[in-house]
């Protein structure tokens, strides 16, 4: 009797131990289980297997050649977009080198220059146009350019090259549209065109420039170059010269708006007076 109760105790005793046990293993498990999440929480890893790094492939040598060419390239293009826009920059230095061409060793373009530097533009040297650019460059002597003018005014231009200037032509003809610009021209031809130790300027270069200024504009051009013509007059003085524009720009032509008192000088008194014998004859 003793005996069996001692083994009922002790079985008893060995279960609850089972039991505890039992526990305690899946305690440490559940344990064990929740520092992983949260070290893992901490460390910002998945909660899934991480996969092993993957290996960077080593570039071949058509790879290195495929890279080479394309920094090339981009070099290229770079270098050419730094070219483009060099060339559509004024360049002091191919405007010194582009006045040489036809100053040869000196500091001015003289007539023969003249001649050639007409030519390569593909302008006549009597058109209007070159008048136009002479008052551009400011030029002090018709027929030559000096270096200083040459560069002040090509530069106000911003043409360094005779493709440039060849395709700046339709501006500096546009400039004769403008009234006030016309005005400046033209008083600009006279001491342009005269002789620098003359204060007028003789009647044939007048007759010409008045042609070139305003045969195409004024229709009483024709009968005033014939009245000038059959004159006493041998030379044009300044006055008389821009009040013949003036003369143009507000005279009618049939001259009725005409006063004979008004402050105009005795040539355009006369030019009136055998206008008007003529067309009554």
């Amino acid at each position: 009797s003793h005996s069996l109760l001692l083994a009922v105790f002790l079985n008893s005793h060995l279960t609850t131990l089972a039991s505890i046990h039992k526990i305690h293993h899946t305690l440490h498990r559940l344990v064990s289980i929740c520092f992983t999440s949260w070290f893992r929480h901490r460390t910002g890893q998945s909660s899934y297997r991480a996969m092993p790094p993957r290996k960077k492939r080593r570039p071949s040598a058509g790879d290195d050649m495929s890279a080479k060419k394309s920094r090339q390239d981009s070099m290229y293009r770079k270098h050419e977009a730094l070219q483009i826009r060099e060339e559509d920059t004024f360049s002091n230095k191919r405007c010194l080198e582009w006045f040489y061409e036809y100053a040869g060793c000196d500091d001015v373009v003289g007539p023969e220059g003249m001649e050639k530097f007409c030519e390569d533009i593909g302008v006549e040297p009597e058109n209007v146009v070159m008048l136009v650019l002479a008052w551009k460059l400011d030029a002090q002597s018709m027929g030559y350019f000096t270096l200083q003018e040459w560069l002040r005014g090509m530069g106000s231009l911003q043409c360094d090259s005779t493709e440039r200037l060849r395709n700046s032509l339709d501006y500096l003809r546009s400039v004769l549209n403008d009234s006030t610009s016309f005005k400046l021209i033209y008083r600009y031809a006279f001491d342009f065109a005269r002789e620098k130790d003359q204060r007028s300027l003789d009647l044939n270069t007048a007759k010409c420039m008045l042609g070139l200024l305003l045969g195409k504009t004024w229709p009483l051009f024709p009968v005033f170059n014939q009245f000038l013509e059959q004159s006493k007059y041998k030379v044009i003085n300044k006055d008389q010269w821009c009040n013949v524009l003036e003369f143009s720009r507000t005279i009618n032509l049939d001259l009725s708006n005409y006063d004979e008192d008004g402050a105009w000088p005795v040539l355009l008194d006369e030019f009136v007076e055998w206008y008007k014998e003529r067309q009554m004859s």
